[in-house]
């Protein structure tokens, strides 16, 4: 078979940006398949998908992808360490998957990995430079930042690596490719157009940041958006905003989370997974006072804990997921979730199947419920079926519940 190429993505929405990153990747590596491994409807830094993940795998195979496999909810909205262990783990359990491409702002790879050495082995005075800086009350992502750069001591050519989103995320994909001694070869491609958080559409480029795309579709400025969407990808979006089964941000779930947060005890707050140094009485206090997640944010906004920090612990709340889920999912090599595929997709399944017999695929939930015997899988999924369920209270008009078992998978041809 000829190479196949790895994408690790949340497509939120796949935009004229992902396309450039897909082509390119492509080209780089030679690859005539490629497969995604894609966040579902919750996202790695504490928010909600616009729209499904059947319609993002549909998104994603009209633009290029062959395969697309979900990452379950427990690693999608994790940190970003075990969001990138998730992902690399389901890719490398495959065992077809000779690259993996990612977007970065660096685009160097050597730089990364040498970064990635650093965090990876910890040396003893990084790491007594880390503490250091942790005790002067900044966030771990800052404090982190600053040891190494001290530790490196070489302001031009490591300044801002660990600052910018996607440099991060790769950062953890090279960590997590050593420590699976993994043979999938890494490679990174420059991103661009604006960053990931930018709001701004821009005027003189094709490319806008998915945030910027979010927030037209929140604001019903959805015609803007032909212009740094392939087609195929608006037309999903646009049907699905005509529809009210879009989800336009964390917002929507004010009232399920303040409730089940204000319903549950300190000690369960402290249960929550990023939860720490007594931040459940923070949170506890804050709750009690507020109505909205945005008023939350605001009254327990520290130096210490980051925003993304802060929302993703809300999702675990709202989603019932414990410390003792997390730190299984940290055990175990998750199942792979077919979301979708087109013929080469299917090829794909066929030599993944023959390459590793054993592997936990699920094409069918019921099926795999019915026949699994793996107590941690189980939970996983539970995990997922019940985000689903969650994700659609978020919709303006239906919501319904059990779309995991009634929901086909997304074939082409």
């Amino acid at each position: 078979m000829s190479n196949v190429l790895g994408i690790i993505a949340e497509y939120n929405p796949f935009h004229n940006g992902h396309l450039y990153h897909l082509n390119t990747a492509k080209l780089i590596t030679n690859s005539d398949y490629s497969i995604a491994v894609m966040s579902g409807n919750f996202t790695q830094r504490g928010d909600i998908s616009i729209v499904d993940k059947w319609s993002k795998a549909q998104m994603a195979i009209e633009n290029g992808i062959d395969l697309v496999i979900e990452l379950p909810t427990v690693y999608a909205i994790s940190s970003a360490e075990n969001f990138a262990s998730g992902a690399i783990k389901i890719l490398d359990s495959l065992g077809i998957v000779d690259f993996v491409a990612f977007g970065s702002e660096c685009s160097d790879i050597s730089i990364l990995q040498q970064v990635t050495d650093v965090l990876a082995n910890e040396p003893p005075e990084y790491k007594t430079l880390l503490s250091h800086e942790l005790d002067k009350g900044v966030s771990f992502p800052k404090a982190r930042e600053r040891a190494l750069m001290m530790y490196l001591n070489d302001v031009r050519r490591f300044a801002n690596v660990l600052s910018s989103s996607n440099n991060i995320l790769g950062i953890e994909y090279l960590k997590a490719l050593k420590r699976q001694k993994s043979i999938i070869q890494p490679i990174t491609i420059k991103r661009e157009g604006n960053n990931y958080n930018d709001n701004t559409i821009p005027t003189d480029s094709q490319f806008a940041s998915a945030t910027a795309l979010r927030k037209l579709c929140a604001t019903h400025h959805s015609d803007i958006l032909q212009s740094f969407m392939p087609e195929a990808s608006y037309n999903i979006l646009n049907n699905a905003m005509e529809n009210g089964n879009i989800v336009k941000d964390i917002s929507d779930f004010d009232e399920i989370i303040i409730y089940t947060l204000r319903k549950m005890s300190t000690d369960e707050i402290a249960n929550l997974p990023d939860v720490s140094e007594g931040l459940e009485f923070a949170i506890k206090s804050a709750v009690n006072q507020c109505n909205t997640v945005s008023e939350l944010l605001s009254i327990i906004n520290t130096k210490r804990y980051t925003q993304t920090r802060i929302q993703r612990i809300l999702l675990y709340a709202l989603l019932g997921i414990n410390k003792k889920m997390m730190d299984m999912s940290k055990k175990v090599i998750p199942y792979a979730r077919i979301l979708g595929f087109n013929s080469k997709g299917r090829m794909l399944i066929s030599e993944i199947v023959n390459k590793n017999p054993k592997i936990n695929m699920i094409t069918s939930v019921k099926k795999f419920i019915d026949q699994n015997k793996n107590k941690q899988l189980a939970e996983m999924l539970d995990i997922d079926i019940f985000a689903t369920d969650v994700y659609t209270l978020g919709y303006e008009y239906e919501s319904k519940a059990n779309l995991d078992f009634t929901n086909n998978m997304i074939i082409t041809n």
